[in-house]
């Protein structure tokens, strides 16, 4: 297999690499990102690092020679920004990389996608692949993953789609860091009843089922899974005990979800209007701090074969330990 790996530089794509690296059947990984960084970087013979923009047609058209198997883990993620720049790093970038591997005789086209798609501001529980999408997506974010998705699925590529919820563990520099930071900032209160129930997923379980899904054949292609730790937990729980491991104390007094939502539409409002950068609150942030969302994960289970090894206190204990030793240096 000659891989091409994007979003290689990043917090699911190193930890995909290290063990991309030990597979025998493994001859070569082009490993694509934007800018390389020394704790999620890693040498080795196999591993041809190739930085660059995949918005970019005749780059990625050079970026695949010879590639046999895609996994696209790259994207603009974040809930606020402009819809254009949502669309070139999303979807433009898929329509670039189908374009050009649908020459080389492809094997698999794995794409990471989101479960923000499923995301309606209200609790939701077992979603199943299959239930009823929102009629309007939360954000430009959600919106060009699942056009991309569509891409993938309306061309003749041989493809597994992925939709992990909430990453944590060793290398996290996004989901866990920007808690950490609201709370050194003062802004890190418990919203609503502080009872909301989600799903989390290691990044080693992730990893597990992309190299699942590299095997994959037969019924498993073809095919769109949920990926989580499948124990559903309570959010603000978790977020304390991650707190605690960095020996800081999450204030419990508990602010109404009315009260936050309409200062991050007050706040979102004037952003609008003003210089158009990311509020300090916005409604999809607070959203996901406060209601329930869990995950069906029983076709990932019957068709891929996956079963989550690392449960969210074990990812919990390898991101803080990572973080200490890194905030360190």
């Amino acid at each position: 297999m000659v891989i091409l790996l994007t979003g290689a530089t990043g917090f699911l794509g190193f930890r995909t690499l290290e063990k991309l690296i030990e597979i025998s059947d493994v001859e070569k990984i082009i490993a694509n990102g934007r800018t390389l960084k020394s704790t999620h970087t890693i040498l080795h013979e196999k591993i041809e690092y190739v930085l660059g923009d995949l918005s970019d047609e005749v780059f990625v058209s050079n970026l695949v020679d010879k590639v046999t198997h895609v996994i696209h883990a790259a994207a603009l993620s974040s809930p606020w920004g402009n819809y254009d720049t949502f669309h070139n790093s999303n979807v433009t970038s898929q329509t670039n990389l189908i374009n050009a591997v649908s020459k080389n005789q492809i094997q698999k086209f794995i794409y990471i996608s989101t479960p923000s798609i499923y995301f309606n501001y209200g609790d939701r529980w077992n979603i199943k692949e299959s239930d009823p999408l929102p009629k309007t997506f939360v954000n430009a974010y959600a919106a060009t993953k699942r056009m991309a998705e569509i891409e993938l699925e309306n061309s003749a590529l041989p493809y597994i789609i992925l939709r992990p919820r909430a990453l944590t563990g060793r290398g996290d520099t996004v989901i866990m860091p920007r808690l950490i930071k609201a709370f050194d900032e003062g802004k890190l209160k418990i919203i609503g009843s502080g009872k909301n129930i989600v799903d989390l997923t290691s990044v080693a379980n992730v990893v597990d089922v992309i190299l699942l899904s590299l095997k994959a054949e037969g019924k498993a292609l073809y095919q769109t899974y949920n990926i989580t730790n499948n124990e559903p937990v309570n959010l603000w729980d978790k977020i304390d005990l991650i707190l605690n491991k960095l020996g800081k104390q999450l204030p419990k007094k508990k602010i109404p979800y009315f009260v936050v939502n309409l200062v991050a539409k007050i706040m979102e409002l004037k952003s609008k209007l003003t210089n158009k950068k990311e509020p300090t609150l916005t409604k999809y942030g607070v959203g996901t701090l406060t209601k329930s969302l869990t995950m069906d994960v029983s076709k990932a289970k019957n068709l891929l074969g996956y079963t989550p090894k690392m449960n969210t206190d074990q990812a919990i204990e390898e991101f803080t330990s990572w973080y200490l030793e890194n905030e360190k240096n």
